[in-house]
């Protein structure tokens, strides 16, 4: 499979180059030529079948004529070591909860794909390397992910690359904008793992890792790949999730039919690579009937729903952090997927904003109605459910962490005391460990070149 940029400017790449590289030359993101359409009989029976068998009939759709068949079902298995479960909340309204991985958050599947991955191309090379003598210098060297992370996207990478051998991590935050157990996520862990903590937004962290991919000084000096959800290796498995969540609804549902003409997808937007992926899912053929992207006050996406003027501006610091964005880099693949028109996205896609207050009044709401415990994120999926289905709809909204991930907050709004995991508190036990750092990149690229 081969990947172009969304630019148009940069030379077409493989999958290893698009996963190594991150971003195209010309600072768009990569996009596979085609997207295969998965056959009427996978989706006739695949509520038969295990996470794992769906999982990997997807990956391979995507990355098997780049990856051997063993080698991508051990990295698609070994990635799905626990479920992503779907779960009744009220009628008619169902939960993906996502966040039954080693982080406790969504990210965790995208995370320790690309990690098996991008370890594999890695092997790759220094085979290759062993046979030939005229590579690149840099072909054997370690390779360096720079991510930002609003929240859950840190401890996801940190973790799912924590001890690679050949790749160490950068997680770049925002000072003071992420929660105190997303911060230890990925302060503690030491190891191949090094957080820097900006003095800025999330989109600052976001801009410095974008400009170090383009500064050819860097990347003379080391080589630099993005766990972001810019990374293909990253995003794309996302959609594994979805087709799941589709067979244990056809599973659940077997009286509501057809499910393929009913069936709402709610997903809480920052990024917007989660949704991203779930498109790249419909367009695989996953009968999912329309999806809403339900944002907080962050509200680029949802305004350019309305008007069709892409309009990015500052990001707004808000209950929903890990959604605090004011560009969504993955804008860029849902314009160029549906050939930039805004007919066909806002066709497929409705919007949702909502405020700290409704928010809060959501998850009240929820947990005296349900008494289902919703984090501050699934909060804006459920209540754009509760908001935009029509009748004869079933809706899904994504779950994207544990409350427990946002414990402070959750407590004080539900007057509860959240449980913490066993595995979230062993984070919380540990020492932090960060590096500060300015939002100018000429401090950035200093750091990045003395080490």
């Amino acid at each position: 499979m081969k990947y172009y940029s969304t630019n148009g400017k940069a030379p077409i790449a493989d999958l290893h180059k698009a996963v190594v590289k991150g971003l195209a030359e010309d600072r768009g993101l990569y996009m596979p030529e085609r997207i295969k359409t998965l056959p009427k009989d996978f989706f006739e029976n695949i509520d038969k079948l295990s996470f794992q068998e769906i999982a990997y009939t997807v990956a391979d759709a995507f990355f098997g004529e780049d990856v051997e068949a063993d080698a991508l079902k051990k990295i698609v298995y070994d990635t799905l070591s626990f479920d992503c479960p779907v779960v009744k909340v009220k009628d008619n309204i169902y939960t993906l909860e996502l966040f039954h991985g080693p982080t406790l958050a969504f990210k965790d599947v995208g995370a320790r794909f690309m990690a098996r991955l991008l370890q594999y191309f890695i092997r790759k090379e220094q085979s290759d390397h062993s046979l030939t003598s005229h590579l690149s210098p840099l072909t054997s060297q370690e390779v360096n992910v720079l991510v930002a992370t609003s929240g859950d996207t840190g401890s996801a990478v940190a973790n799912g690359f924590l001890g690679v051998e050949g790749i160490h991590v950068y997680v770049l935050y925002p000072k003071g904008k992420v929660s105190p157990i997303q911060e230890c996520q990925f302060t503690t862990l030491g190891q191949n793992i090094t957080a820097i903590e900006v003095d800025g937004v999330f989109d600052d962290c976001q801009a410095l890792v974008k400009n170090a991919f383009m500064d050819t000084e860097l990347n003379q000096h080391m080589k630099l790949t993005s766990a972001n959800s810019i990374n293909v290796a990253r995003f794309l498995p996302q959609a594994f999730y979805y087709f799941n969540a589709y067979a244990r609804m056809k599973a659940l549902t077997s009286h509501l039919s057809p499910l393929t003409s009913n069936l709402v997808m709610c997903v809480p937007s920052g990024n917007f690579g989660n949704i991203c992926a779930a498109l790249f899912g419909h367009a695989q053929g996953l009968p999912i009937k329309r999806f809403i992207a339900a944002n907080n006050a962050n509200d680029i996406f949802y305004n350019y729903l309305q008007t069709g003027r892409y309009e990015p501006k500052p990001s707004k610091q808000t209950l929903a952090n890990a959604m605090d964005v004011g560009d969504p880099s993955n804008f860029a693949r849902i314009y160029d997927l549906y050939g930039k028109s805004h007919e066909r996205i806002s066709s497929l896609i409705s919007g949702a904003t909502y405020s700290d207050d409704q928010i809060r009044e959501t998850m009240r709401q929820c947990y005296e109605e349900t008494g289902y415990i919703l984090d501050p994120h699934g909060a804006c999926g459920y209540q754009a459910l509760v908001d935009g289905l029509q009748p004869n709809e079933v809706g899904v909204f994504c779950e994207t962490a544990h409350p427990a991930k946002f414990k402070e907050k959750v407590d004080d709004i539900l007057g509860i005391d959240v449980d913490i995991p066993a595995r979230l508190r062993a984070f919380m036990e540990g020492e932090k460990q960060s590096t500060p750092m300015t939002k100018d990149f000429a401090d950035f690229k200093q750091y990045l070149l003395s080490q």
